[in-house]
């Protein structure tokens, strides 16, 4: 939640975009975070190999001063020294609402609540509660206001209305999943904050860094594993990984914006991204929209026991095999114009001396996240649900310095989502108690039936158009919010199993994070970096898109079968 949009590490890459704004990204050249929150580049830079200026010396990550003009403006002479220069003034940025997306947000509600007739089963109060939950819906898609803002209004709107009582409008607020996803903002701030995840990947490239495909099997799996004790995609995208790859990409010549981009850089940027969303698939924690997914299957009675390992053991043999496969399968399609690295290893070394010995807060952040993750899997046997296991670790790190409060303060992030998200969980749950769930899947159902789909054939096509519905969407969590609870009472009503469905969602909602240079944070931070051309954005996004659905349906039939989830 790392869409939550749910979602991101930094003000600068947060995953929920405005559908006007998805070509503005071509103009980022680089996330930055402000400067009252902790660097997300390493302290240390890999030394360049073949500058032809100052070798050894240029740090690839940090800006060079711009030089000041030897010459000033020249002015005209019949001007009096004393007169001051022209004053230019500037339009101040439009504040509020943006006027179309909010007429088309709002209309969308007032349409299917005034013109739309209402069908008999449903009562008055539900009608209203889902015009004012698909005008919220619309607002996230467009973004008139900034997300919390808009879904602030909605849940004013529905005590205005007297649609819902103050009470049960904010109850959501309460919610276990909701408090886990804004702590685990925390974790991942922790992993930057001491190092500890730049040191991980660190260790890989210095293990399997001979070559450029061994580079991307030790950046890979590095990710894989810090990904369940650092449950944010974006997070892990900037402020370990591509840090690491601009390093090695600069140090072997290949360059941002530049034809030797391909020499190493776009090849590393793609295949990180492509294996981002399997990593993220993998674990549970290992993103905030893994737990917002089953907290909605929960609100529709669809409840995985054992949830950390049950994920795990699932998504297990699918998502390991594409994390081999990815980037074997674009060094094929998108192949690197070097293709041996052999300094990398050196440099990784180089640069571990430089960081020295493990610090007290990074054996700190390792025991912490040790502590999290054993309770997180065997939490339930001892009785401690998994967002007391969270609280025990933040409050470890808070206790022992690693973190403060004012860390907690400026991630922003967390705070927004558990505002935004709060609001679109406790409208879901309300349109499940007023019955517009179990109507829409009694409709979905008749539907189904007129077309004589078995429920075989149903999840296929109803897992397809939830994947390429997200061409739509800037926001993994804003997809959720928007479409998980529909589609899983689709796939209820198709006969399809329910774990199995809303674990197939789930997976989904990770895949499809590397389909677009909007389609969620980490998206946004690796197209910013300047290595991979738009295009091949849209081509390698929509054919990796097509293999992992391969791997993920054909070895997943077997494997769930096997585990008996159908």
């Amino acid at each position: 939640m790392e869409s939550l949009a749910l979602h991101s590490f930094s003000t600068a890459t947060t995953t929920s975009f405005s559908l006007s704004s998805r070509t503005s990204l071509c103009f980022r050249s680089k996330p930055i975070t402000k400067s009252s929150q902790p660097s997300i580049s390493p302290s240390f830079s890999f030394p360049t190999l073949r500058s032809p200026l100052k070798p050894l010396l240029f740090s690839p990550l940090s800006k060079q001063p711009i030089p000041k003009p030897l010459l000033s403006p020249i002015h005209s002479t019949s001007q009096s020294d004393n007169t001051p220069p022209p004053e230019t003034t500037t339009s101040p940025p439009p504040q509020g609402a943006k006027l179309l997306p909010f007429i088309i947000s709002i209309s969308i509600g007032l349409f299917l609540r005034f013109v739309v007739p209402r069908p008999v089963e449903v009562t008055p109060q539900a009608w209203q509660l889902l015009a004012i939950f698909l005008s919220t819906i619309a607002g996230l898609v467009l973004s008139p206001l900034p997300v919390g803002a808009w879904a602030f209004l909605g849940l004013t709107t529905s005590i205005v209305t007297r649609t819902l009582p103050f009470a049960t409008a904010f109850g959501a607020f309460t919610n276990d999943i909701i408090w886990l996803i804004v702590i685990s903002f925390f974790f991942a701030r922790g992993f930057v904050k001491t190092g500890l995840g730049d040191r991980i990947a660190t260790y890989f490239v210095k293990w399997l860094g001979k070559s450029t495909l061994g580079l991307s099997y030790g950046l890979t799996l590095s990710e894989a594993l810090i990904a369940p004790a650092m449950p944010s995609t974006t997070a892990r995208a900037g402020g370990v990984f591509l840090p690491i790859i601009k390093s090695l990409s600069l140090s072997a010549g290949s360059r941002p914006g530049d034809p030797s981009s391909r020499k190493l850089g776009s090849y590393l940027v793609q295949s990180q991204f492509q294996c981002s969303a399997n990593s993220s698939a993998l674990f549970l924690t290992a993103a905030a929209q893994n737990l917002l997914c089953l907290k909605l299957a929960e609100e529709l009675g669809i409840i995985v026991s054992s949830p950390w390992v049950s994920w795990f053991k699932a998504a297990s043999l699918p998502a390991l095999v594409a994390l081999l496969a990815t980037p074997l399968i674009l060094y094929t399609l998108y192949p690197p114009e070097t293709k041996d690295t052999p300094e990398a290893p050196a440099m990784a070394a180089k640069k571990l001396e430089h960081m020295g010995p493990v610090r007290r807060n990074e054996w700190i952040m390792v025991g912490t996240m040790l502590l999290a993750v054993t309770l997180w899997v065997c939490g339930e046997t001892f009785g401690i649900p998994s967002v007391v296991a969270a609280m025990i670790g933040l409050s470890i790190l808070l206790l022992l310095g690693v973190l403060d409060w004012d860390d907690c303060l400026s991630e922003k992030s967390a705070w927004d989502t558990l505002a935004w998200f709060a609001v679109l969980v406790g409208m879901a749950g309300q349109l499940t108690n007023l019955g517009i769930v179990s109507w829409m899947s009694g409709c979905v159902a008749k539907i189904l039936q007129c077309l004589s789909l078995s429920w075989p054939a149903a999840f296929a096509v109803l897992q397809a158009s939830y994947f390429f519905i997200h061409y739509l969407f800037a926001s993994q969590t804003g997809h959720v919010g928007a479409l998980y609870s529909a589609f899983l009472a689709m796939h209820l009503a198709a006969g399809v199993p329910g774990v199995l469905a809303a674990l197939a969602l789930a997976y989904n909602t990770n895949l499809f994070g590397a389909l677009t240079h909007y389609s969620s944070g980490q998206a946004a931070v690796y197209y910013g970096a300047g290595y991979i051309d738009l295009p091949d954005v849209f081509k390698i996004g929509f054919v990796m898109a097509l293999i992992n659905a391969i791997i993920w349906g054909v070895v997943g039939t077997f494997w769930w079968k096997f585990l008996g989830l159908y």
